[in-house]
């Protein structure tokens, strides 16, 4: 989650957040948003109790956040995770987890594995965009 937070603020230009290239289909702050969406609801809501009200539509419809905005949210998200990934033992990771988020049964350490996967996975195209899209800003300034 560090590592989100870091491509996030790395963005050069607050407008390069938003932008939709070529072919990507999500920018970076929307794939931000769908990150902080996911793990406040699948580990903070589910695992944590802790109240959330996801709106994943406005995940990858939402624009022109400021990006000390989405930093904010990365943080607190990250605090959630945190600490409900701190209470967690053994045997809350062998029960079945409460939903059935991929169309099957699987445990909790399964699912969290394939939190972090998903979490991963994201973070890379957030590199990849900011990047694409910073060489740019850098090629038209010099």
């Amino acid at each position: 989650m560090a590592i989100l937070y870091r491509e996030i603020e790395s963005y050069k230009s607050e407008d390069s957040l938003w932008i939709i290239k070529e072919e990507i289909n999500n920018s970076g702050g929307n794939l931000a948003l769908h990150l902080i969406g996911n793990l406040r609801t699948y580990i903070g809501k589910n695992l944590g109790n802790i109240p959330y009200i996801r709106n994943r539509e406005a995940e990858f419809s939402s624009k022109n956040i400021p990006k000390q905005t989405v930093l904010t949210m990365i943080q607190e998200m990250t605090e959630i995770v945190l600490s409900t990934l701190s209470q967690i033992n053994e045997e809350r990771l062998a029960k079945i987890y409460e939903e059935e988020v991929l169309s099957y049964e699987m445990t909790t350490e399964y699912f969290l594995v394939h939190l972090h996967g998903h979490l991963t996975y994201h973070t890379g195209q957030i590199n990849y965009h900011r990047r694409l899209l910073d060489s740019q800003i850098d090629y038209l300034l010099h």
